[in-house]
């Protein structure tokens, strides 16, 4: 089964940039929001398995709508998306449980190594 991914950027460039790559590579793009409302609605809808979420939202922070999302989905797997210079932000949302984070502007190489190295998460790693 094709892992189902939901992509969070205010930017219509960014999404489509990000659906492309995530679409070529053989997963399951169920939803695009531009904003934190949206998405934590579509996130409860679609149930992906993986969300990337950009940072910095028009109407929130990418730390809150991960946080609410995490108390209805506490096992959804969750990329941050960010801009450099924002570390002190990507720390934080990496100790409010996201599973990792792509620095804009990045490779196609870099995102979907990133993507695929969450979804298979440390205990499916082999010994």
């Amino acid at each position: 089964m094709k892992n189902r991914i939901l992509i969070v950027d205010d930017s219509f460039y960014m999404r489509t940039m990000l659906k492309n790559m995530l679409s070529d590579a053989g997963y399951d793009v169920v939803g695009e929001a531009a904003n934190g409302q949206q998405a934590v609605e579509m996130a409860i809808d679609t149930k992906p398995d993986l969300i990337t979420l950009d940072v910095i939202l028009p109407d929130n922070t990418g730390l809150d709508v991960l946080k609410s999302i995490r108390q209805e989905q506490p096992d959804v797997k969750v990329v941050m998306c960010s801009a450099v210079g924002q570390e002190v932000i990507v720390n934080e949302a990496l100790e409010s449980g996201a599973t990792a984070y792509i620095v804009k502007p990045f490779s196609e190489e870099k995102v979907l190594e990133i993507v695929g190295g969450a979804l298979q998460g440390p205990e499916s790693d082999p010994v």
